[in-house]
């Protein structure tokens, strides 16, 4: 557990601000990249719905694309339709089963590995945001959030595949209480973080560690502090902040386009 009583201080937003700020960004960017408006995949998590929202709020040329696979628990489903339809946008979505076209590219590649078959499942939602994209003359809008982009938990070219960020620079917690502020449905805002690539799969579960005891972390490293330091101030195990370090510094790649071996 974390003991520092001034810990939640860190993370602490006007999220009315913020909300105003990332709408009219959004929409700047749109207009300014000469798109006409913007495509988002709706997962039925937080990060998604709290993207959704700002978009709609954007601009009125938004569409939701709801992939679902066969390891996409029913409530997901559920709350993505629910979310889309509070957004008025029932009539502005297209629901994908995606198995087939993963069966597909499983077979060609001759696996079963879960995490292969977990990565096909997030590049053929990529492919079907361009798709779509490209057809409408939209740009796809990114779902991922700080807390994920820094411990490289996201799919090169998957979920990480898009035009622009919006909540790229909210730690996970603070999109929950962006969530909370917009209002989204209890369920989403509390639901536990997962892609679902397989079943049971849950971001919190992989890291063993709660959001709300690793987004402080983030922070701090970000803020240049070292690790005695860190584990000193939050009350954290020395071990755990080593982690996460490491999970920061080896993820660096896929946060970087391709290294271009320039010519002496």
């Amino acid at each position: 557990m974390i003991s520092n009583p001034t810990l939640k201080n860190y993370l602490d937003l006007d999220y009315g601000k913020v909300t105003d700020y990332l709408v009219n960004k959004l929409r700047d960017y749109i207009r300014d990249s000469g798109k006409k408006g913007g495509v988002v995949g709706v997962s039925g998590g937080i990060d998604s719905a709290v993207t959704a929202t700002l978009l709609s709020r954007a601009t009125q040329n938004f569409y939701f694309l709801i992939m679902p696979s066969n390891s996409t628990p029913q409530q997901d489903l559920e709350d993505a339709l629910h979310l889309t339809e509070m957004l008025n946008g029932k009539d502005k979505r297209t629901i994908i089963s995606i198995d087939n076209i993963v069966e597909n590219f499983s077979n060609v590649v001759n696996t079963r590995d879960k995490l292969i078959v977990g990565n096909i499942k997030a590049r053929t939602r990529m492919i079907l945001l361009y798709a779509f994209a490209q057809k409408m003359d939209y740009l796809v809008i990114g779902t991922g959030d700080k807390s994920e982009l820094l411990l490289g938990y996201f799919t090169k070219y998957g979920d990480g595949g898009v035009d622009v960020l919006p909540i790229g620079d909210l730690f996970k917690t603070q999109v929950r209480k962006l969530g909370e502020y917009l209002k989204l449905p209890s369920r989403i805002v509390s639901k536990p973080s997962s892609p679902a690539l397989w079943e049971g799969q849950t971001a919190e579960g992989e890291l063993g560690v709660s959001y709300e005891v690793v987004d402080p972390i983030l922070y701090l490293l970000e803020k240049g502090k070292g690790d005695l330091e860190i584990t000193s101030e939050l009350g954290v195990n020395l071990n755990l902040v080593r982690r996460i370090r490491t999970m920061v510094e080896r993820s660096r790649h896929k946060r970087l386009p391709p290294e271009i071996f320039k010519l002496p």
